[in-house]
């Protein structure tokens, strides 16, 4: 597993708990998962003891979104058996992602991110070969079971039972998608997070993304100096302005605050949600540049009707 973040960290713990044995492959939480160091790792593993790679897409602590399909070749390059595994909770229907011609295994998501909906669904995609390994296991389980699963899968059936008002809210969502088109919707996430980063870097302050290959589409972290409280800050904002921004977590607590750009958001929405943050920094007293909005709208307005 790699340590791109509070939510990859989560994941580590979940897997203990089950009484699984994870490795995590450290980082600072200032990028993606590393292919090379996996490869180097999996190429180690002779008698090939790890069973999987696993990897947050989009880590929404840190705004990094990791190179899945550089580490499905990284595996194969070290031609090993493990199967890969993949949290997109925060990256299905805001960041393009493919699950078949990336060679995963297993991809598991959530319904409260680009899909628009309250949290309560969740969604697997599976490969064969996962399956067959999740039929030769001996690990307990019962809710989640696949096979339950499968069974009633084609009909449209369920062997619990669902949260029908999410499915119907679920239904709207994919329309939405659809409508708009999934390479439009694609690139609105791009443009919006390219116009976020603009703003961060007018007024001062660094991404805690390091490398912008891995910039997150869905949401922009922002690194503040030490001489700065986030979330006073946030406080300030959300009392004010009555927006919530996100919080740094685990590791960024006190370092980082998060600004979101998913779903059902337009131009006028960011620069809104833009211009809360930079009333905030001036209400706060925080020494910031002036100009972050403007730097945003400029950007807006310049490629307003493109996929850019």
């Amino acid at each position: 597993m790699f340590e791109t973040g509070h939510f990859a960290t989560l994941w580590r713990n979940m897997a203990q708990r089950l009484g699984f044995e994870p490795e995590l492959i450290e980082s600072d939480w200032r990028r993606g998962a590393d292919p090379a160091a996996m490869e180097k790792r999996l190429a180690e593993d002779t008698n090939h003891e790890i069973k999987a790679v696993a990897v947050v897409h989009n880590e929404t602590s840190t705004g990094v979104t990791s190179r899945v399909a550089e580490v499905r070749k990284a595996i194969d390059n070290a031609d090993h058996p493990a199967l890969l595994l993949v949290d997109t909770i925060s990256s299905l229907g805001s960041i393009r992602y493919e699950h078949d011609a990336w060679g995963v295994d297993v991809t598991v998501s959530g319904s409260q991110k680009g899909l628009m909906l309250p949290p309560g669904l969740s969604f697997n995609a599976v490969s064969d070969k996962a399956l067959e390994a999740a039929k030769a296991s001996s690990q307990p389980r019962s809710y989640w079971d696949w096979e339950d699963m499968m069974g009633p899968n084609d009909s449209g059936f369920f062997p619990y039972t669902p949260a029908t008002n999410l499915l119907y809210g679920l239904r709207e969502a994919i329309d939405m998608l659809e409508e708009e088109g999934l390479d439009n919707v694609f690139a609105r996430h791009d443009r919006h997070a390219e116009a976020t980063r603009r703003a961060v870097k007018a007024w001062g302050f660094d991404i805690v993304c390091m490398n912008p290959d891995e910039y997150s589409s869905a949401l922009t972290a922002v690194m503040v100096p030490d001489s700065v409280d986030p979330d006073a800050l946030r406080r300030i904002i959300l009392d004010d302005f009555d927006m919530s921004l996100g919080a740094g977590l685990s590791k960024l607590k006190g370092k980082a605050f998060r600004i979101g750009h998913l779903g059902d958001f337009n131009d006028l929405t960011l620069a809104g949600t833009l211009s809360g943050v930079e009333m905030g920094l001036q209400r706060a007293g925080i020494d910031y540049q002036p100009g972050g909005v403007q730097a945003a709208l400029n950007y807006l307005a310049e490629t307003a009707g493109s996929a850019a």
